[in-house]
């Protein structure tokens, strides 16, 4: 019979966060896959779980994965946990839930602490609709190209920031998308928690005078509908009005519906429109 795999949410900081159900299916399954062992074996002990561990990390995710699968399908139950909230969230879980998916092992995901949504619920933002983006990509080329992607973004932004990375990460999310709010949490749920809600320029401002200490979530407004809306307005401005339509066109809308959105994007009338290109 084949066994299951167990997404295992651990504390992000309060030990008292932890949910009687993982305890016991921590307690229950024959091994428990861990980020850091080590780590791990403080919060186990906590507990008094003596269950076997086995190390999944980012170094070793393929192949460990392939291992932790053949387990499964002989029959074993694996949790996975992390260091600190849900498996599989910006995590080398991932990628074991994609090969169990594979392989036909049955996955389930047993809810708790999470640092994306408990920023998010502090930041005072919108909470409406967000994108998480994780850590920002330390190689130049796809940086950029992220950051730019969020240029436009109108949901909140969710990152995460080590404290060695923090000030240039600030620095380019002002250089790339302006002066937005933003709310830096950290130390979440412990007992110096902290959450920061100020400016992208006064945050920068702010740890030129001050070191950054801990691990950081970053919560950043999107772009408002307004000020999206009056960027377009001035990008039209520019155009002819048989450009404007052509932009239309190139993007698959015959002529017709290309009119009809020009003259939206204008504040005229679509016969305005049609008079302009006889």
């Amino acid at each position: 019979m084949t066994g299951k795999l167990y997404l295992c949410a651990t504390p992000i900081g309060n030990l008292g966060d932890i949910t009687e159900r993982v305890l016991e299916c921590l307690r229950s399954v024959d091994v428990i896959a861990a980020e850091d062992t080590r780590n791990s074996k403080k919060l186990l002990t906590h507990f008094d779980i003596h269950v076997p561990m086995t190390s999944y990390h980012e170094f070793n995710k393929y192949e460990k994965a392939d291992q932790l699968v053949n387990d499964m399908l002989g029959g074993k139950n694996i949790a996975l946990i992390t260091d600190a909230g849900t498996p599989a969230i910006s995590d080398p879980g991932e990628v074991l839930v994609a090969k169990c998916a594979e392989a036909g092992v049955p996955v389930t995901s047993l809810p708790g602490s999470s640092a994306v949504i408990t920023a998010l619920t502090l930041s005072g933002l919108s909470t409406r609709r967000f994108c998480f983006e994780g850590f920002l990509s330390r190689e130049n080329k796809e940086r950029k190209e992220i950051l730019s992607d969020l240029i436009d973004e109108l949901r909140t932004i969710v990152l995460y920031e080590s404290p060695h990375h923090l000030k240039i990460t600030l620095k380019d999310l002002y250089k790339t998308l302006g002066d937005r709010k933003i709310a830096l949490c950290r130390e979440l749920t412990k007992r110096y928690e902290d959450v920061q809600r100020t400016t992208l320029s006064e945050a920068i401002d702010f740890y030129e005078q001050n070191d950054p200490r801990g691990e950081y979530v970053l919560v950043i407004e999107g772009k408002s509908r307004d000020a999206k809306k009056e960027e377009e307005r001035l990008q039209f401005e520019d155009m002819s009005i048989a450009d404007h339509v052509e932009f239309y066109i190139q993007q698959g809308m015959d002529k017709k519906e290309a009119m009809k959105c020009a003259a939206k994007d204008r504040g005229v009338s679509k016969r305005d429109i049609y008079n302009a290109l006889l």
